[in-house]
This record gives structure tokens, C-alpha cells and sequence, in this order.
């Protein structure tokens, strides 16, 4: 500025229309400074891969023991901004590709930030949520309940989660600039279906009339702007359950959040420009289209053909990788997240619930057929592939969040701030009307779980006898639950109707069973104010919640919200306690009413505290902390048995192909290409930040260009023994050609690690045939 200055003063006799030039020159640049002076806030974002092991452990959603992980679908990740005041408070949320948050992963994380940072973050200002897939690892809580199907505490789905949540915390903070944020809200209609229609019914008929549909179809945005980058992020609430992948799918996936969250990011990296197949690719980008006609391409195929496997370096996976972070240092990566809200009762499977064996609709009260609830399941749009419906609701949310990040025009202004508390939901005392015009006092209770959880939800439906809507219970299951714990009349009166299958909150052998001391936390940005929930709501209780936090907020008369407020849930976020119902859907003991841990008035507890919560925040008065909840991390007991070594029949190396393509092969778009190799465990090494399979691109005559990685939704990794107890084992790869792949030569290429007994780790890899795309 001061040489331009200099300039103009020296050339003062120049021609007028010159001196008006530089004038304007300056004046346009005296408007950038004010313009990047007026952010409102510093913002930063971050992303790191949270995949976790592939092979060997239970799934964490189903409960069902034999959903063990052999594969990927997708990678998952973890996401997280922080928004800050340049001199005052700052908030981060972190948005998880896993089933739920884990108080013990919480208590890890903020560990490692305080060595890292001191206060400033802490679990006042962090909330770290999940979207609620169920097809990610499982074994990273700390509650016994929770990890009976995964042979206990797995410690590697812990680690892997611990690390990627703290470096994606630290990305963002390192990313810290000013900027600005928008919020955009709108309706998304076919996404979510609620598949407890009949406990919805028992909500009073006034208070359902105030809304036109039985789900939250209203999806909240927000869009980070960079003031020198420009759009860096988009973070958005919407509620359907992480259900589209079915409780027999084995390949880690983030479900149809995870696919819209890939989706947004690739969309975002092509400048919001769509290909062919409704979902953005990156290989035009990458690759420019070669000009060769078919007998060329098949000549270059024929010249590569399968290489043999051979050692690799441990970062060869990382470095091959298609979004690899070095490409893309020059400025920061583009982060979407889709975040879970309430959800509760929200099913993606949108065409319903119908009977295997009939093809009729299920019972509408117990979701049942002939009686039995195992033949009961509800269909996505892509019935009977799983995998498609993933994509179709994940494409639904992407199509949604684009036009609201598209059209997002409302900044978010003011004050950045927090409240969080620890409350013991076992024995909390709750003030509520009663039916003549005063109030009582009542309490929670310690958890519990009814006969209707074994019954499972039409998205996965349970076993044995049990059924949704059980409000009696059986007499042989109650003696089955007797041998593990009686519970006594005190219990069973405060969790009435609730007929009690597991007295969860009362079993403290070996350690806690379920959870009795729970957080509470409010973010405030500006106009938004996020609750962090530790369970599912419903659809009505996330309603409710909303609203008696919304009046607080509004009516105190002490706030600057005015009637312009915005109040999301952010459901699984922190730790989890699994389901949230109104009173009078708890009193129809559906799936969730059954899985409401602390009885009959959770709900008018949550509301009684976030609304303590709302005012102290508006009158700027501290809360008090709370007791805090146990650290379980060195009573937790382990039953999966680690890998002992990894083998290949005589002569053969790890990372041959086993079965490749066929020789001089053509394939269309559309079609699938399988690819399978001699492979080891994939415990042996996650892979984080890299990849077990890859789709490459011959450039010229012999340079080869990642072009499909396991971050995509076209490429699927499965990994298998022939028993379960051998030491051999294959990787099948299967990259189904997206109708945006470019004409020319490829490759399938497999990366592993191998555990010799007695010998260290070995990474290897290996490449199919090359094959041509036309």
C-alpha cells in the first residue's frame, strides 16, 4: 500500500483518466481491508480418518454377535470446527462417522488437548457427536452393556478414535482464520420415516396437530466462509437413523451421512459441478481424457500385466492415496459434515416395513409377523440392495445441503459461549404439572432396559420371543434375567410400565453396566445455539426440548435473540444412554419407550436442566460442574484374540493376485470389475490416512494416476479366511465403473500388512492386469 502511495505521488502529473485508475485501485483496496476487518468470527476446520479395524470385530449398533467388520465400504472420518471470538470464548464440535460418542473417548480426548493446549478446550466448550452408523467397529465404549457383542473393550477401535479426534481438533485449530458463517434451514421430505408409528400416536392429538409430519424434516446448515479462501466447510443437522446398511452388511461404511458427507467434499473439490451419475468424481480433474481408440487402449492394457506382490513401505498406501492431504496443502481441504439430531424413532427406510416370508406390511402396533418379530424389516428406496439405498438417502441429503449452502444468506452474529454439566439421571429430582393445575416432584430412576429392546426395530429386528410394545414381559425371561440381577420393587415401580429385561443401571459386575452420571452442554454461536444430547430423542422429545429451551431463550427479556433463533439437537454426542421418549410414548413400551434408561419422566428431566442450562447462559452466570463421571479405562476386559501370524500357500507372495481380470478385457460403465488377491489381517495396520485398495489410471506409457480409493463410494474392499481359524486369507476387490470414469487404461492395486510369527510387521502390495474402460 505505502509503495502504491509513493507512486501516485510521484506521477502526480499524469494524464486525469490514469490518476482516477489509481484512485479507484485504491479505494477498491481500502474496501477489501474493510471488508476483511468485519468477520465475525476466527474459524477453523479439520478432518482425520477414524476407520478402525477391518477385520475380526462386531459391528456397534445391531448388537447382533455375528456382524463382525471383513471389509470396507467407505472410509469414516472424524470432522470438527471451531468458531471463536478473535478476544473472547471459542466452541468445537466434532462430528463422528461412528455409531455414537464414548464418555471414555471424551475423557481421553480432552486429556490429550489439555497437555496439548492447557483450558482452552475442555469439556465445557467441546461436544463430540456421532452420526449414528451402524456399520463401524465397535468396542470403544466403556459401559459393559455396550460391548458384550464385541468380546469386550477393543483396543484398537478405541486408539483409532482417540487420534483421529484429537488430530482432527488440532487441524482445525492450526486452520484457525478469520471468516464468517451463514445458517440456511429447509425441508427434506423423503429421507425419514418413523418407524414407531403407533407410540407417535399416543402423543396428546393437540400437540400433534402443530406439526404436519411424524419426523423432523427440516435440515439446519451452516456454510464457513474463509475471508481468504473463500466457502472452507459446511456443517449440517438433520435427523434419520444410520440404518440403511441392514445388520448382515460385514463392510465398515458411514452409512448414508458418511456417503452425503463424501458426496458434499467432492461436489465442493469439482466447484459445485455435478457429473452424469447424480454423484461428483474427481478423475476429469485428475486425468485428462487420452485420445487413443479402442486397439490401442487393449495394446497398452496387454503390455502391464499382473505384478507380483512385493514389499512396501508403510506410507506407500498413504502417498498413492487420491485425497492425499500433501496434493492438497496449498489451501484447506473442503470439510462437510452430516451431523445426527433426533433420530430417534427416524428410519431411512422409507418404503416401510413388510413381512420377508409374506411380502405384506408388518403389524402396525408390534412390528411383527404371524407373532414374530424376525421376519419384520424395514425397506429402503434401493430394496433389496442395501447398498444402493445408502446411496439414495445419502444423495438426498447431499442434494438438500447443496441448495442450502448454495442459497445460505444469514450471518450469524454475536456472542460465542457454553454450559455444560454433569447430572446423575439415576436419582434426579423433576418438578412436573400434575392433572390438578399444580405440580409434583418426581424422580428418574437407575437405568434399565425392557423386553421391547430384545425386540429390535424394524430397521434390525431382534430374536427369540420378544416383542416391540411389551408392556407385561415373560415369565421364562424373567427368570433368565433374575440369574444376572432381581431388580427390586423400588425399580420396578419407578420404571413402570416398563416391564425390566436387564437392570442395567443396578449391575456393577465387573464394572458399571450402563451409565448413571450424564453431560448436558449447550453451544451458543451467535443466532444458533446447539444442544448436545447423550442419547437419541424421538422426534416429539427432540420437539419439546427445542422449544422449552427456545422459550428461555427468547422470553428472559435478557438475551439478544429476539424471535431469531436457531436450536438444533446434536444427538449421540459426548457419551451415550441410548433412547429419549415423551411420557406417553414410554407408556406403549415400542423399541425406544423400552430402551428409555432412567424410566417414565427422562424427558421432563432433560427439559428441566438444558432449561437451567438456557438461563444461566442468558444471565451470564456459571453452572456448577457435577460429579464427574467414572474413567472404566483400566477395569476393561478384552476377549479378542490378537492376530498370531498371517500366511500364504507355498510359492506365493503376499499381495499375488489370486483371480484377475481377464486377459485383453473390456469393460463399460456401469459395469463391475473384481479383482482378488493373497492378503493378511488388516489389524495388522489400519491403513489410517491411507488405503487397502486403489483404482489407478495409465497416463502417457507408464505413469500411473490414483483415481479410486476406499474413500470411494464405487470401490469396496472384502477381506475373508477360508476358516476362521486359518492364517490364510483374500482380498476381493470389486470397483463398480462410475458413468463418469474416463475411457482408458487401468489397474486395481491392493495394499496390506503381513504379521510373521515371531517377526515383525510386513507391508506389502500388489496390481491386477491392466484392463481398458470404454
Amino acid at each position: 500500500m505505502m509503495e502504491l502511495l509513493a507512486s501516485v505521488g510521484c506521477h502526480f502529473r499524469v494524464h486525469s483518466r490514469s490518476m482516477w485508475l489509481w484512485i479507484s485501485l485504491l479505494l477498491v483496496l481500502q474496501y477489501s481491508k474493510t471488508v476483511l476487518s468485519d468477520s465475525n468470527y476466527l474459524i477453523g476446520l479439520g478432518s482425520y480418518d477414524i476407520t478402525g479395524p477391518a477385520a475380526d470385530v462386531n459391528m456397534m449398533g445391531y448388537a447382533n454377535s455375528e456382524q463382525t467388520a471383513s471389509g470396507i465400504h467407505f472410509r469414516l472420518r472424524a470432522r470438527s470446527f471451531i468458531v471463536a471470538e478473535p478476544q473472547g470464548k471459542r466452541v468445537v464440535f466434532v462430528n463422528l462417522d461412528a455409531c455414537m460418542a464414548s464418555q471414555l473417548v471424551t475423557i481421553k480426548v480432552l486429556e490429550r488437548l489439555k497437555a496439548r493446549y492447557g483450558n482452552l478446550y475442555t469439556e465445557q466448550n467441546v461436544a463430540i457427536s456421532g452420526i449414528h452408523t451402524h456399520a463401524g467397529p465397535g468396542g470403544y465404549l466403556q459401559y459393559v452393556v455396550y460391548i458384550v457383542t464385541s468380546l469386550g473393550f477393543v483396543r484398537q477401535s478405541f486408539d483409532v478414535l482417540v487420534d483421529g479426534v484429537e488430530k482432527s481438533i488440532v487441524q482445525a485449530h492450526e486452520n484457525l482464520q478469520p471468516g464468517s458463517i451463514f445458517v440456511n434451514k429447509g425441508e427434506l421430505l423423503d429421507a425419514g420415516v418413523n418407524r414407531s408409528p403407533s407410540a407417535y400416536l399416543n402423543n396428546p392429538a393437540s400437540e400433534r396437530s402443530k406439526y404436519k409430519y411424524n419426523v423432523d424434516k427440516e435440515m439446519t446448515l451452516l456454510k464457513f466462509v474463509d475471508d481468504q479462501w473463500g466457502p472452507v466447510g459446511s456443517f449440517n443437522w438433520f435427523a434419520t437413523h444410520g440404518t440403511s446398511m441392514s445388520r448382515t452388511n460385514s463392510l465398515i461404511s458411514g452409512d448414508n451421512k458418511g456417503a452425503a458427507a463424501r458426496f458434499m467434499e467432492d461436489w465442493f473439490e469439482q466447484n459445485g459441478n455435478r457429473s452424469t451419475d447424480g454423484i461428483p468424481r474427481r478423475v476429469s480433474n485428475i486425468v485428462s481424457n487420452t485420445h487413443h481408440n479402442h486397439h490401442e487402449l487393449l495394446e497398452l492394457a496387454a503390455s502391464f500385466q499382473s505384478s507380483p506382490g512385493r514389499p512396501a513401505t508403510r506410507t506407500s498406501s498413504t502417498a498413492r492415496r487420491v485425497r492425499n492431504a500433501l496434493r492438497q496443502a496449498d489451501k484447506p481441504g473442503f470439510v462437510s459434515a452430516f451431523c445426527q439430531t433426533n433420530c430417534g424413532d427416524v428410519s431411512p427406510n422409507v418404503l416401510g416395513a413388510f413381512c420377508n416370508d409374506t411380502g405384506l406390511p408388518c403389524d402396525f402396533n408390534h412390528s411383527t409377523c404371524g407373532g414374530k418379530n424376525e421376519l419384520c424389516y424395514g425397506r429402503g428406496p434401493g430394496y433389496p440392495d442395501e447398498f444402493e439405498s445408502t446411496r439414495i438417502i445419502g444423495e438426498r441429503q447431499f442434494n438438500k445441503a447443496v441448495d442450502l449452502f448454495n442459497k445460505a444468506s444469514e450471518q450469524l452474529k454475536g456472542t460465542v459461549d457454553y454450559r455444560h454439566t454433569f447430572l446423575d439421571f439415576s436419582q434426579l429430582e423433576v418438578t412436573i404439572p400434575n392433572s390438578g393445575g399444580g405440580s409434583e416432584v418426581v424422580k428418574t430412576c437407575p437405568a434399565a432396559m425392557g423386553f421391547a429392546f430384545a425386540a429390535g426395530t424394524t430397521d434390525g429386528p431382534g430374536a427369540f420371543d420378544f416383542k416391540q410394545g411389551d408392556n407385561k414381559g415373560n415369565p421364562f425371561w424373567m427368570l433368565v434375567r433374575n440369574l444376572l440381577k432381581t431388580p427390586d420393587k423400588k425399580q420396578v415401580d419407578c420404571q413402570h410400565p416398563k416391564p425390566i429385561l436387564l437392570d442395567t443401571g443396578e449391575m456393577k459386575q465387573p464394572y458399571d453396566w450402563a451409565p448413571s452420571i450424564l453431560p448436558i452442554q449447550i453451544l451458543r454461536i451467535g443466532q444458533l445455539v446447539i444442544l448436545s444430547v447423550p442419547g437419541e430423542f424421538t422426534t416429539m422429545s427432540g420437539r419439546r426440548l427445542r422449544d422449552a429451551v427456545k422459550t428461555v431463550l427468547t422470553s428472559s427479556g435478557q438475551g439478544e435473540f429476539g424471535s431469531n433463533i436457531h436450536v438444533v439437537i446434536a444427538g449421540l454426542t459426548n457419551t451415550y444412554s441410548q433412547y429419549i421418549t415423551t411420557f406417553e410414548e414410554y407408556q406403549v413400551q415400542r423399541y425406544e419407550g423400552a430402551s428409555t434408561l432412567y424410566g417414565p419422566h427422562t424427558l421432563s428431566a432433560y427439559i428441566q436442566e438444558f432449561q437451567k442450562l438456557a438461563s444461566s447462559l442468558i444471565k451470564g452466570q456459571p453452572v456448577e460442574p457435577g460429579p464427574q463421571p467414572p474413567d472404566l479405562l483400566n477395569k476393561q476386559i478384552g476377549l479378542l484374540p490378537p492376530v498370531v501370524m498371517d500366511s500364504t500357500p507355498l510359492g506365493i507372495n503376499f499381495g499375488d493376485v489370486s483371480s484377475d481380470v481377464p486377459a485383453n478385457s473390456t469393460f463399460k460403465r456401469g459395469s463391475m470389475v473384481t479383482v482378488v488377491f493373497w492378503s493378511a489381517c488388516p489389524r495388522n495396520d489400519l491403513m489410517t490416512e491411507g488405503t487397502f485398495s486403489l483404482v489407478e489410471i495409465l497416463q502417457g506409457k507408464d505413469t500411473w494416476v490414483p483415481t479410486y480409493d476406499d474413500d470411494d463410494f464405487c470401490l469396496r474392499f472384502a477381506w475373508s479366511r477360508p476358516s476362521k481359524l486359518s492364517s490364510q486369507s483374500q482380498a476381493t476387490i470389486e470397483w463398480t465403473i462410475p458413468p463418469s470414469a474416463s475411457l482408458g487404461v487401468y489397474r486395481i492395486r491392493h495394499f496390506g500388512a503381513a504379521k510373521r510369527l515371531l517377526r515383525s510387521i510386513q507391508h506389502f502390495t500388489g496390481s491386477s492386469s491392466a484392463f481398458v474402460v470404454a
